[in-house]
């Protein structure tokens, strides 16, 4: 799902720029740094890994996949691979022995979907804060509950420190299906290659154009019919699980322009919310009894969690006409972003479209 993506391509952003900055939440700034130090201390060379007898063969099938499609992915053009620049990462794993490598904790207000943001010097404004352990994630979360916030906490597997420190592959990777781990890969490293400080759907639209074409290329060079299919079936259920998330937004964002009393206003976004589950329901049987998604009802919904779900690929058909008129060679297209990355932001999308 192109939303998910956007979270864990930043999730961990804000423990780099906190590490980085003078920030004066020293808690904060602690856990960050510690966090983020100890993946690093504890990862190993992915060579050394592959051959521990004590790795698991599932494990080992799935670094080898992730290492192929790394070497894919910085493999210059002219070699068959897309060019993407190699800033050493996912050459070494680290076991992060939970389930989740980082937890984000989103929060809006009551009546309104737009995200409470934190800034940060290298990644601008971020609509959550990441936590190491879901303990530090949850009691923030209880602070923003206590102040009247809409509030989601959220497990993240993976993420991009944009090329400041070389990111290790996590064990929280490994349980994904093969396609999505071909994309992640792909998602993960395009991001460092470019970086608009403050511009999500910017940053997001740009990776998921690469993550689409290299997965596409990938698939044709050394997908099976299987993995195809699979890729295929899970492109089409996020896509509809998007559509519905983003049509729910859209109603809560009509409801909260109008002035009503705040009884009144309560029980119109319960409503709206019902009528959200009613319909997953709906598309979930339309998928066949598919439960992929349930988790995330299972955590609540709220305008937290919709204030989460932005059009981030609202440009990927901008990002994608430039892809076309470079003619598909991914070191020229980043280029070229790179130039339209230094206009206004209302300007950006037009100089993608050569406008």
């Amino acid at each position: 799902m192109r939303w998910m993506w956007s979270v864990a391509g930043l999730a961990g952003v804000a423990a780099l720029t906190l590490v980085l900055s003078g920030c004066s939440e020293v808690g904060y700034l602690s856990q960050a740094a510690l966090g983020q130090l100890d993946l690093l201390r504890r990862a190993r060379p992915v060579a050394d890994v592959l051959a521990d007898p004590g790795t698991s063969a599932a494990v080992r099938r799935k670094l080898q996949l992730a290492s192929d499609v790394r070497a894919f992915a910085v493999t210059p053009t002219g070699a068959g691979g897309l060019g993407l620049p190699d800033h050493g990462s996912f050459l070494k794993y680290v076991d992060v022995g939970r389930d989740y490598v980082v937890w984000n904790v989103f929060s809006a207000p009551e009546f309104g979907v737009q995200l409470d943001t934190s800034c940060f010097p290298i990644a601008g404004c971020v609509g959550y804060r990441g936590y190491f352990t879901e303990a530090a994630a949850q009691a923030y979360a209880q602070q923003r509950r206590a102040a009247g916030r809409d509030v989601n906490v959220g497990g993240v597997s993976a993420y991009s420190t944009l090329g400041y420190l070389k990111d290790p592959l996590l064990s929280t990777m490994m349980l994904y299906p093969d396609a999505t781990l071909i994309r992640t890969v792909i998602h993960e490293l395009s991001h460092p290659s470019l970086y608009v400080k403050g511009d999500t759907v910017f940053n997001e639209s740009y990776a998921v154009t690469i993550e689409t074409e290299g997965t596409r290329r990938w698939l044709d060079a050394h997908g099976t019919p299987e993995l195809r299919e699979q890729d295929r079936l899970a492109q089409e259920r996020s896509a509809g699980f998007e559509a519905l998330l983003l049509g729910a937004r859209h109603e809560l964002e009509a409801l909260y322009t109008q002035t009503l009393p705040d009884a009144e206003m309560r029980t119109r976004k319960t409503a709206i919310l019902t009528g959200l589950h009613g319909r997953y329901a709906a598309l979930k049987s339309s998928w066949g009894g598919y439960a992929g998604y349930d988790d995330f009802f299972a955590r609540g919904v709220n305008n937290a969690t919709l204030g989460a779900v932005a059009a981030y690929a609202t440009m990927v058909p901008d990002f994608q006409a430039l892809l076309a008129r470079v003619g598909g060679n991914i070191p020229k297209f980043i280029e070229a972003a790179t130039v339209c990355s230094t206009r206004p932001p209302s300007e950006r999308a037009g100089c993608l479209r050569a406008e």
